[in-house]
Formats: C-alpha cells, sequence, structure tokens
C-alpha cells in the first residue's frame, strides 16, 4: 500500500440475506486529506462506513489500515491504534460537565478506563489537557455545564473534543451535520477543518455544501458499488452522478 493511503479496502463487499449492501468497493484514504463518503438513499455508504470501523464483518474483501490487514480486528483494537469513530447520535455523559467528560476520555487513553472512583487529585493532573481540548473544540465556556444541557452542536462538539482526547491518527466521522441549523454546521465545518491538521478524516455527510467546503476526496456510491470518484468540481461534472442524485428525488440526502 505504502504511506501514501492510510487505509484501502479491497473488494469490500457485504450481503445480508442475499441482499448486497456493498458490492466490490476499493476504497482508498489519501494520508492527510478529508475524504467524504456520498451517495442517494440506499447506496451503502453507512454500510461501507460500518465495515470500516469494524461494526459490520465484511461477506468478502479486505480493510487495511496503515499497511496492516484488520479485516478480522476488533473495534476497540483499532481505536488503540489510532483509528476512532465518531458517532451520528451524540456519544457523551448528560449528567457529567463538559470538562469531566473529556476527562473521561482522557483517562481511556491511559487505559484507566472509567475510574471514576479515583481521587480528585489524579483526575486533577489531566485538566491542563482537558482544558486544552475544550478550548480547541470552542465549549471553553461551558466548562461546569452539564453535557445534556449543551444545545446540539455543541454536544457534537465535545464528542469531538471527547475523541481527540484519543489522539487518533484518523478520525471517522458518521454524519457530523445530521440535524443542525445553519449556524451549528457552520461551526462544526470550521472546527473539522481545524482538526485535520495531521489527521485524516473520513466522513459521511450528507450535506453537499459540506462535502464541496472541505473535501480533498469525494468517493459517490450508488447501490453498494463505487460509481464515481475525485474532487468536488470532478464528481459534480460527472452525468452519471448528477443522474443518481436528481433521481433520487431529493439530492444526498438520506441514509444509505
Amino acid at each position: 500500500m505504502g504511506d501514501e493511503f492510510i487505509v484501502e479496502t479491497r473488494s469490500l463487499t457485504k450481503e445480508f440475506k442475499g441482499f448486497v449492501a456493498v458490492s466490490d468497493v476499493n476504497l482508498r484514504v489519501r494520508r492527510h486529506t478529508i475524504h467524504a463518503l456520498i451517495g442517494p438513499n440506499g447506496a451503502g455508504k453507512t454500510t461501507c462506513f460500518n465495515l470500516v470501523t469494524k461494526f459490520l464483518t465484511p461477506t468478502k474483501g479486505q480493510i487495511l489500515f496503515n499497511g496492516t490487514d484488520i479485516t478480522h480486528t476488533q473495534p476497540a483494537a483499532i481505536a488503540r491504534h489510532g483509528m476512532v469513530r465518531s458517532f451520528q447520535i451524540s456519544a457523551v455523559f448528560g449528567h457529567l460537565t463538559v470538562l469531566e467528560n473529556v476527562r473521561v476520555a482522557l483517562q481511556r487513553k491511559q487505559g484507566k478506563s472509567f475510574q471514576f472512583w479515583r481521587s480528585g487529585e489524579c483526575l486533577n493532573e489531566l485538566n491542563t489537557r482537558a482544558e486544552e481540548l475544550i478550548e480547541a473544540v470552542g465549549v471553553a465556556e461551558y466548562r461546569d455545564t452539564p453535557a445534556g444541557e449543551l444545545s446540539y452542536g455543541r454536544k457534537r462538539a465535545l464528542e469531538i473534543a471527547t475523541t481527540l482526547a484519543l489522539d487518533p491518527e484518523m478520525l471517522l466521522l458518521d454524519e457530523p451535520m445530521a440535524g443542525m441549523g445553519a449556524e451549528d454546521v457552520r461551526r462544526t465545518a470550521d472546527l473539522i477543518r481545524r482538526v485535520s491538521a495531521n489527521r485524516t478524516i473520513l466522513m459521511v455527510e450528507h450535506n453537499l455544501s459540506v462535502v464541496a467546503d472541505l473535501s480533498d476526496t469525494i468517493t459517490v456510491l450508488k447501490l453498494g458499488r463505487v460509481l464515481a470518484e475525485g474532487s468536488y468540481a470532478e464528481i459534480s461534472d460527472n452525468p452519471e452522478v448528477v443522474e443518481a442524485y436528481m433521481g433520487s428525488g431529493h439530492g444526498a440526502a438520506g441514509h444509505g
């Protein structure tokens, strides 16, 4: 694979009781880029994402991460190697403050998973890094606010902070803009651009203006196969891509 690509899939295929959701997908994600996976309803993009992040096992094919075959590796082991997924549903502890949420994630990075009984002094050692992270994602002013009281967009920012606490080499984002208003979309897009420095990001996203703005490379799926790949200018010029989206009735919205 070489150093150029951090993730590569080879003939990735997933069948569900005879239905082929993903068929012979060869995906190559270039290191230190933002790569978007898009497609109309039923395109297979979510299934493909779940295969790469190991929440589904492929029927056939291979997945390589940094040149190592991870096809049969557990998600937790992959996270330890530097590939971390951020979920579409906000995965934060609502009863804990913003700072406490990030500290919990930092404990996981240290291998001290969820030891809530550790002394306050031990946890305070993590405060400096936690405060750097909440500053980086723009929620420092909510440091002592329970996460459950945050707006939807700020919860997503906090979730990205907890993901960054694991110091991932590669960040996988599942529809980061889902359910957001325009202001939160703009703020989250800025955040993704900032955190992409020295990292690789693979995201499934249906907001095409965000995809156009952020992505270096876009892979378009249709009916479980790769329809096109390239820059936004290249794929938006592709008649098959235009037809796939026009034919779906409402653009790129929807989950595949």
